[in-house]
């Protein structure tokens, strides 16, 4: 028995959002604000994450704010011809505040205006919510850049993102604007492209709620990664046809070439931070079909 098409349809919505816009609303001012130890600083303070995208679900409850300083930038110079790697490291001084100075800075901003809500994870920074504002994971980034070439004369190329560490000191390089671009853009020409991420979304809580699959099999950037991967001609129809078509696509698919939606990282790979990996992925599809075949 097939997954109905009126429960497809109703897991193509997205959930409620104006307590989110509140919460996002609040907490950006306290960052912003000009008491703040970092205030003098150079950062900025955005969103990221399914709100930001418009893929989020009701089973939904974090905002995922990020904090990013240039006031300090990391940066991968591994495209670098040697020439252009001695000219860059010609120029280079390390920066008098760090991001571990702006992070202390933040962590204890948020602990003030917070009281006994705050608790800074492996990531990022928790904060309760309450009877007026949702859970909060606020991310303490600096700028990171991808370099590919540093010439003599005019302006270097790079792609710009952010980059933070774990608890543990792993490097977590992320580039959160050109995921957004290109779900936008990929929503642009099929508007079926986020419905059809918020149906995969639902069906994942499903899964987890019935305990056929692990809460942390599947996060939600990698499903907007994997269906950012799906050819616009398997998108559309009804809603069935869209999900049976996306699914039958994936399942076939070469799954070893895609992309983060980014498109600065593959989506699969064995041992690097910031990608799924490729047994993960393959269980989460088979949970999928067996949940569709077996509604």
């Amino acid at each position: 028995m097939a997954i109905p098409e009126a429960q497809l349809e109703t897991w193509s919505h997205q959930g409620p959002t104006p307590q989110f816009t509140s919460t996002y609303d609040a907490i950006r001012t306290v960052l912003w604000d000009a008491n703040s130890p970092y205030a003098a600083r150079s950062f900025n303070v955005f969103l990221q994450g399914s709100y930001k995208n418009d893929t989020n679900v009701y089973g939904d409850s974090d905002v995922d704010i990020v904090i990013c300083t240039d006031s300090v930038y990391y940066a991968d110079t591994s495209n670098f011809s040697p020439e252009d790697k001695q000219r860059y490291q010609a120029g280079w001084g390390r920066a008098e505040y760090q991001l571990s100075d702006f992070k202390n800075d933040v962590v204890r901003w948020l602990t003030q205006k917070y009281p006994n809500a705050v608790t800074p994870g492996n990531k990022a920074v928790f904060i309760k919510g309450n009877a007026g504002r949702r859970d909060a994971d606020v991310v303490i980034a600096a700028e990171f850049r991808r370099y590919y070439t540093f010439p003599a004369t005019g302006q270097p190329s790079y792609e710009t993102g952010i980059c933070f560490f774990t608890s543990n000191g792993t490097e977590i390089q992320n580039f959160p604007k050109q995921h957004s671009d290109s779900c936008t853009s990929k929503n642009q020409s099929s508007p079926w492209f986020k419905r059809t991420v918020r149906t995969y979304k639902n069906l994942r809580n499903k899964m987890i709620a019935d305990g056929l699959i692990a809460d942390s099999l599947a996060p939600s950037y990698f499903i907007e990664g994997l269906l950012y991967n799906v050819p616009i001609d398997r998108f559309g129809g009804s809603y069935s046809a869209n999900f049976n078509d996306t699914l039958n696509w994936l399942v076939q698919a070469d799954r070893s070439q895609f992309t983060c939606a980014n498109g600065l990282f593959y989506l699969c790979h064995p041992t690097s931070p910031v990608t799924w990996r490729a047994e993960n992925c393959s269980a989460f599809l088979n949970a999928c079909v067996n949940k569709r075949d077996n509604w």
